[in-house]
């Protein structure tokens, strides 16, 4: 798994990094229902409703070392929204984990 798209930004030590990528992953593999990418700043992942604590302990630890993330749990009628905004200068990041969230919908990945 490539791994440069991580931002320098991020104070998670290198060695943890590839776990948490496979976290985030791991959660869109077994949870998402669906996603939007509203614009270039936002991504919205609907997660099964179950997902919602796994979710809530992973974006609170990836808030702790990447600050720039905003993520917001928004429940939705049987799931869980997580909407995940970033400023200009991180629309990488958003854009990576918008599209290995889509290879998960499309079964590619």
């Amino acid at each position: 798994m490539d791994e440069t798209w991580v931002p320098d930004a991020c104070t998670l030590p290198t060695v943890e990094q590839p776990l948490r990528v496979a976290e985030f992953g791991s959660l869109v593999a077994s949870s998402l229902r669906g996603l939007e990418h509203p614009s270039a700043t936002r991504l919205e992942l609907t997660l099964a409703e179950e997902a919602a604590p796994i979710a809530a302990d992973l974006t609170a630890r990836e808030s702790a070392c990447c600050s720039f993330f905003r993520f917001d749990l928004v429940p939705v009628p049987g799931a869980v929204r997580l909407v995940i905004e970033v400023p200009e200068a991180q629309t990488a990041v958003l854009d990576a984990l918008a599209t290995r969230a889509e290879a998960r919908l499309a079964g590619t990945a």
